[in-house]
């Protein structure tokens, strides 16, 4: 899992090991919480097969905002930084195996991959793509019709189509599940 890493890192092997020490690999079956909304994050994850949604309740409803797969990091941030209660739930979708880091592990490695420009650089850049996916995501919640959303979604994220149930790309979208079905049918009708 970590080798497209190690290869873009190009670390001695004596500090790939000790970075590759820190984690810890799990199974965890589908619905697994990985974190609760007001908890604080202690944890981050990678996932080498498996899905997960971030989502938070709304009253009575529970609202997706994002899905991470393979090879994908995924942990409240600004919770796990900050550490504030999370505004977020983690959970699996599908059966997962993830390797998780502890907190203070992650925190030194990011204190030596500070030192490393390019390293640093590429972490920075990790986290300017998740900031622009939130502000992508916020922005056509806005200004798009869930039309809009649906076939954005189609088109730039086939395999959450692909992969997750309807009720969780429903509320991704912002819509009911009836709602989802009526664009599907008006879709494919128009074909």
């Amino acid at each position: 899992m970590f080798e497209q890493f190690r290869n873009t890192l190009k670390l001695e092997d004596d500090k790939w090991n000790e970075y590759m020490g820190y984690f810890n690999r799990i199974e965890v079956p589908a619905k697994t919480i990985l974190l609760n909304e007001n908890d604080v994050s202690k944890e981050m994850f990678f996932i080498e097969k498996g899905s997960i949604r971030v989502w938070f309740n709304n009253g009575d409803k529970n609202i997706t905002f994002q899905f991470f797969f393979e090879y994908e990091a995924v942990g409240s941030i600004e919770s796990f930084v900050k550490n504030m209660p999370s505004s977020t739930n983690i959970e699996t979708i599908e059966p997962s195996v993830l390797w998780s880091i502890h907190k203070n592990d992650f925190n030194r490695i990011l204190a030596e991959i500070k030192k490393i420009p390019r390293l640093r650089d590429m972490f920075i850049d990790k986290i300017f793509n998740r900031t622009f996916d939130y502000m992508n995501y916020f922005l056509s919640m806005i200004k798009n019709t869930p039309k809009e959303r649906y076939l954005n979604l189609l088109k730039e994220r086939p395999e959450i189509v692909k992969r997750v149930p309807q009720h969780y790309i429903a509320s991704y979208l912002g819509v009911s599940t009836v709602h989802l079905s009526r664009i599907k049918a008006t879709l494919y009708k128009d074909k």
